[in-house]
């Protein structure tokens, strides 16, 4: 059975010990570190390569704090990134799922789901994971989606000039909030597991 290495980010020191106590239960995941903030998550992140990240969406020094450091984290890394939430909004949630790059999301309301949400994240695609990637590519028009596809490696025709095709490209990762092929590869490969990052 494979360790699966969680990093848990959470300001909060009740809910942290929750968290901490609730994975030792399990034999087959296993506790990194916990991090107070975002940019000490990403560097433990950039050290530890954990399978997961547990990201709390509300850090106390910036609203956006907790999905700026998951963004990071994903671009930078191999690892997937659970939200961990206290608002109960789908929309909201799922919004900041989308900015963040994120695999899933889980409510603090919902407790007892983390750990099943960790075990299916760690071997492949969710459901959420869908949701997001989804949310995500509603940001494209037709042609740009199949630009993307053809990004990926996917076997796609294309039937515009090469010169509208890379002016498409750019327009695609601008939409994504990407900046080369290589991030977009990698970012979506946590969502097509068909394709390398």
């Amino acid at each position: 059975m494979e360790l699966i290495r969680i990093l848990v980010v959470e300001d909060d020191p009740d809910f942290q010990y929750l968290i901490q106590q609730s994975l030792a239960a399990y034999d087959d995941l296993a506790l990194i570190t916990c991090c107070p903030d975002g940019e000490t998550a990403c560097q433990a992140a950039r050290q530890e390569v954990p399978h997961i990240v547990l990201m709390d969406l509300a850090l106390p020094s910036d609203p956006m704090e907790g999905v700026s450091a998951a963004r990071r984290i994903r671009l930078e890394t191999r690892t997937k990134v659970i939200l961990l939430t206290s608002f109960d909004d789908p929309a909201t949630v799922i919004q900041a799922s989308v900015e963040a790059f994120a695999s899933a999301y889980v409510l603090k309301s919902q407790f007892p789901l983390l750990v099943p949400t960790i075990r299916e994240t760690a071997r492949g695609v969710i459901p959420q994971s869908h949701l997001i990637c989804s949310d995500l590519l509603q940001r494209l028009t037709p042609a740009e989606l199949t630009v993307f596809q053809h990004m990926l490696g996917m076997p796609v025709t294309l039937h515009s000039s090469e010169k509208t095709i890379a002016n498409q490209q750019t327009g695609v990762l601008r939409k994504l909030g990407l900046h080369n092929k290589q991030q977009l590869r990698h970012i979506f490969s946590a969502y097509f597991p068909q394709i390398e990052a």
